[in-house]
């Protein structure tokens, strides 16, 4: 049986998972003492931010539309119009904006930080950065942590604006749905308790993508063959992560309470 699975490779990947989970709390333990390199954070967020805001806002765009145009429908047969635009809110707020901005952010940034750490590890580069006394999770984790964590709910907020812009075009032109109508069900239906769990779990989702990058970059192996074993990896990895870690957030946040929505019917 052991055989079977390092055959296909769980062993190793649960060794790498539980170093990241290990590269996890020790990073904590830095941010505590203050270890931050400002200049590299600064260099990370501008990569983080800036370089994704375009293909977030589009993928936001398009899935508020598509989600309009699946759930308009209904809700007109149903005499439900006004509440399209609130569950589009609801739908992008709690769930697809954080997660769908997360995906993105793990598809593109992911996997530059671990080809980037782990093509400097196969080349001795860290090896030298702890030669000269300097330590690699400071200069290189923690910064790519910090800019995932706050770039990551912002991309997540323009993403629920651009999501709700896109179904509101499409419930104007499509269905004819009034715009103060839209616009009201938005208002009726979201909180800032909503918003609030949306950004909390932005940065979760920030800091497994920064941690798992970096890990699976620290820990590569072999060459450059290695540096895209690593890559893709971490990527698999770390939406994987996404999706787990989502599903015990949102248990956290959502189980139990009432919402006011029905009140708005």
């Amino acid at each position: 049986m052991k055989s079977f699975l390092k055959y296909l490779g769980l062993i190793t990947w649960a060794r790498r998972l539980l170093s990241a989970i290990l590269l996890g709390g020790q990073v904590f333990i830095h941010v505590l003492q203050g270890k931050i390199h400002r200049r590299n954070t600064l260099e990370q967020m501008a990569i983080v931010g800036p370089e994704s805001i375009l293909v977030a806002l589009m993928t936001a765009t398009f899935v508020g539309m598509v989600f309009t145009i699946q759930v308009a429908r209904e809700f007109i047969a149903f005499g439900l119009i006004q509440a399209v635009g609130g569950v589009l809110a609801l739908a992008l707020t709690r769930e697809l904006a954080p997660v769908l901005t997360a995906v993105i952010i793990a598809g593109r940034v992911c996997s530059a930080f671990a080809a980037e750490i782990g093509t400097m590890r196969v080349t001795e580069q860290i090896d030298a950065l702890q030669m000269l006394d300097t330590d690699p999770v400071d200069y290189l984790v923690i910064p790519r942590l910090i800019a995932c964590c706050v770039m990551l709910p912002v991309l997540t907020l323009l993403s629920l604006v651009a999501g709700i812009t896109g179904g509101l075009g499409v419930a104007i032109t499509v269905y004819s749905v009034p715009p103060t109508v839209f616009v009201d069900s938005v208002r009726g239906f979201l909180s800032f308790s909503d918003l609030g769990n949306a950004m909390i779990k932005a940065s979760v989702f920030g800091a497994v993508i920064a941690i798992v990058g970096s890990s699976w970059g620290l820990t590569t192996r072999g060459g450059a063959k290695g540096v895209g074993q690593s890559t893709t990896a971490a990527v698999v990895t770390a939406l994987l992560s996404i999706f787990v870690v989502n599903f015990f957030l949102s248990l956290l946040m959502f189980q139990g309470t009432s919402s006011n929505a029905l009140q708005n019917l």
